[in-house]
């Protein structure tokens, strides 16, 4: 692998080399008649953190290898700024997410096509999961084996966790071995995106295999400041590597998948959005398209944070030195324990009504708790449940402020403007309540440290939302596929009116799914490299 060009012409020119870009770049790089040119602006993930997955506490917030955007000031959280960190490294946001391969609902997918989307229905989309994974447990009419992105299960035993899934059924809840089977209903324990106890990201488990491959050239630290067009054609991505301009040409197609937030903002500084937005910007109008940087979704949580009698939260090993020594021993050792952890232990995907036919809410359970990841654990030892809605009605945006690809852009969630959302969060929280009343967990609860008992009232409980609720990071839906007039792709994922430019990522979604976005965002990108292969064949 190298970092530099010493070429300037490709078939194909990737921009972002996370979720998406990397997938793309093996799966397109795989025909040696194919000359692929993968763009990062970020560096190699040569961060040790990177690689261990609870390393994330540690990475989500380092300015080394993520951009520290921020969505606000939101007009319905009180003026309030969420952090909305995302991957600035090889691998993207796969470096430094929590690790959970969830797929979403079957129903997503379906609602997919019935908007229009040809061959987005669950029973064109499972193929292309089930190609890209390395299950654990083997392969079946669901999961696959022997994919480059393997999926484990948790490599920990912890007895708080299993506390909370016995209070879970205790209130209710059935128990389930996987959330991505026939049914997403119920308790039991996330798996992750790891190999050997080790993070999975795309830069591993697709970009690494393909890396000795002599028509693939991976640039690192390039900005990418603009897509050239000739006419309705784009024809190059124009870029800064190390500070120094560059023009790489693409022959076939630019392949944008720089994520819900830099596709859409790259969109805009090529000219191609809404004209009032471009004008505002200084930006020139090269083509039209009113849906770009608009059907901004997110995932917004709200966290409960309990202080435990048992002391088998990761708050203990974080503040005690010789816990961390064997901690670490132990993983060094057999890549097993605590460090293994994603960014749930255990999860839940419940009905808030009785009525749904799926299941509306997300639960993360973590043995652990602390004010804001990378600020260190409390001193006590706890526990933290969040709660969010799986398929909010919210929608928001994000543009460009300015012709500069340096300014970011302006980020407005909107999150909690429907009563709709507000009202299944209430619901979402009430049940979090009712969980951790239980006997199977109530009996070590030493108390609630946060909201705290005085926050009972249905008012009281979503002031609290409003004021410390935080992003889930799962932005997307802002190059919304379909054919309505704010579409930006079509089911193929070419660019509405423009020749040779696909946007390949989560910015596609027309609707969230129901849960995390990294897996589907893979297989996203999966998709995409068989429609890319299949439209060459034929031009």
């Amino acid at each position: 692998m190298v970092t530099t060009a010493s070429e300037e012409r490709y078939d194909y020119v990737i921009i972002g080399a996370g979720s998406a870009g990397c997938v793309l770049a093996n799966r397109l790089s795989e025909d040696r008649r194919n000359k692929v040119a993968l763009l990062e602006a970020g560096g190699r993930d040569t961060n040790p953190w990177l690689h261990i997955p609870a390393g994330y506490f540690r990475t989500m917030f380092n300015p080394d290898v993520t951009w520290q955007y921020g969505a606000g000031p939101e007009p319905h959280l009180g003026g309030r700024v969420v952090p909305w960190p995302r991957g600035r490294v090889l691998g993207g946001s796969s470096s430094i997410n929590g690790l959970l391969y969830v797929r979403g609902q079957a129903r997503d997918y379906d609602v997919w096509r019935q908007l229009g989307n040809e061959g987005w229905a669950y029973e064109d989309v499972l193929p292309y999961f089930r190609r890209s994974e390395d299950q654990e447990r083997g392969s079946d009419e669901l999961h696959g084996s022997g994919g480059p992105l393997a999926v484990t299960d948790v490599r920990m035993q912890n007895p708080l966790c299993e506390a909370y899934i016995a209070a879970s059924a205790e209130a209710g809840i059935p128990k389930t071995q996987d959330f991505n089977g026939k049914s997403q209903e119920g308790v039991g324990y996330y798996q992750l995106t790891t190999r050997d106890g080790r993070r999975a990201s795309t830069a591993m488990a697709y970009l690494k295999p393909a890396s000795h491959r002599p028509n693939l050239r991976v640039i690192t630290h390039a900005h990418v400041e603009g897509i050239a067009l000739d006419g309705k054609r784009a024809t190059a991505v124009r870029c800064r590597v190390n500070g120094e301009p560059r023009t790489i040409k693409a022959g076939r197609e630019v392949l944008l998948a720089a994520g819900a937030i830099g596709s859409p903002q790259i969109l805009e500084l090529s000219g191609i959005g809404q004209p009032s937005v471009l004008n505002a910007a200084g930006v020139t109008v090269r083509h039209e398209l009113p849906g770009v940087g608009e059907n901004l979704q997110d995932h917004y949580q709200v966290r409960f944070i309990y202080e435990m009698t048992l002391k088998n939260s990761l708050n203990d090993v974080w503040n005690s030195p010789w816990l961390k020594l064997m901690t670490g021993l132990e993983y060094a050792a057999r890549r097993r324990g605590i460090l293994t952890i994603g960014a749930g232990v255990v999860g839940i995907f419940a009905k808030t009504r009785t009525q749904l036919e799926e299941p509306d809410i997300q639960f993360h359970f973590m043995p652990l708790s602390a004010e804001r990841p990378g600020q260190g654990m409390h001193t006590f030892s706890g526990i933290t449940q969040s709660i969010c809605v799986l398929r909010p009605d919210s929608r928001g945006h994000l543009h460009i402020k300015s012709s500069d690809p340096a300014v970011q852009p302006s980020i407005i969630a909107n999150y909690l403007a429907e009563e709709s959302d507000r009202q299944v969060t209430l619901d979402g929280m009430k049940l979090a309540r009712r969980i951790s009343e239980q006997p199977a967990f109530k009996k070590y609860v030493k108390r609630e440290y946060f909201p705290g008992p005085e926050v009972a009232s249905d008012e009281a409980m979503l002031a609290i939302a409003k004021e410390k609720g935080a992003t889930v990071f799962h932005p997307c839906g802002t190059c919304k596929m379909g054919s309505d007039p704010k579409a930006v792709v079509d089911q193929r994922l070419r660019v509405h009116g423009i020749s040779g430019l696909r946007v390949i990522d989560a910015s596609i979604m027309p609707n969230m799914i129901s849960g995390n976005t990294n897996a589907p965002t893979i297989m996203i990108a999966e998709k995409a490299s068989d429609m890319i292969r299949e439209d060459a064949r034929t031009h």
